[in-house]
């Protein structure tokens, strides 16, 4: 069972991770690889909404993906993307990244290599990394425009499409285990985190959410 205060910690970890962007049409639209296929969904209808003109769709395999994305992440996205109509030469694969970090610095060097010029980013990512995806891409392609995207799903709907309430609550606080450590490590931008957000993350981890964090010295 999960408890009223877990729920609320959640829900406030969920509501910070949010960046509150309004789409609008950037150079190049990036879905970042995951066990969520909705991630391709929604590229595909900002696509649709004339967004981008192209979309890169970046990611290998993680412990998470391994059985139900065998051919890699980026590839399965990309497969989904055509299946829902958009075309071939509108669609770039990048199927080595293994971090976040990685999906915004080879997403960029498969950009170059094709020629294409960017000066902004429509940045699609789940629900609840919007904000540790935007800071990683601020810091590692700080010339460009980041616009964050994700399914506009409240944390009650995302749960109930994953159908796994301790997985979401898990990741929830692995994301902002991420923000307070990796700016340190050079892999994001710093930001503010609100005390209310604070003590939330803390007590989730108290109550034992603690399966995606990373290790630390």
């Amino acid at each position: 069972m999960i408890s009223a205060q877990a729920w609320s910690d959640a829900q406030r970890l969920w509501d910070f991770q949010q960046m509150h962007h309004e789409p609008r049409p950037c150079s190049v639209g990036i879905g970042l690889g995951s066990h969520d296929l909705g991630v391709a969904d929604v590229t595909v209808d900002l696509y649709r909404r004339g967004m981008m003109p192209v979309i890169v769709f970046t990611g290998a395999m993680s412990r998470t993906t391994r059985e139900r994305m065998p051919r890699g992440e980026a590839e399965h996205y990309r497969e989904r993307a055509l299946e829902l109509g958009v075309p071939t030469d509108a669609v770039l694969v990048e199927p080595n990244a293994r971090n976040t970090g990685e999906n915004i610095l080879f997403s960029r060097s498969l950009l170059v290599e094709r020629g294409v010029d960017v000066s902004s980013v429509l940045l699609v990512s789940k629900p609840y990394e919007e904000r540790r995806a935007h800071a990683t891409a601020r810091k590692l392609w700080p010339e460009v425009e980041i616009v964050s995207a994700s399914a506009p799903m409240t944390l009650a709907e995302y749960v109930d499409s994953m159908r796994d309430t301790r997985l979401v609550l898990d990741m929830l606080v692995g994301a902002q285990q991420r923000l307070l450590i990796y700016p340190e490590q050079g892999f994001m931008i710093r930001q503010e985190i609100p005390e209310p957000v604070a003590a939330a993350y803390d007590r989730l981890c108290g109550e034992g959410f603690t399966s995606r964090l990373v290790a630390t010295s």
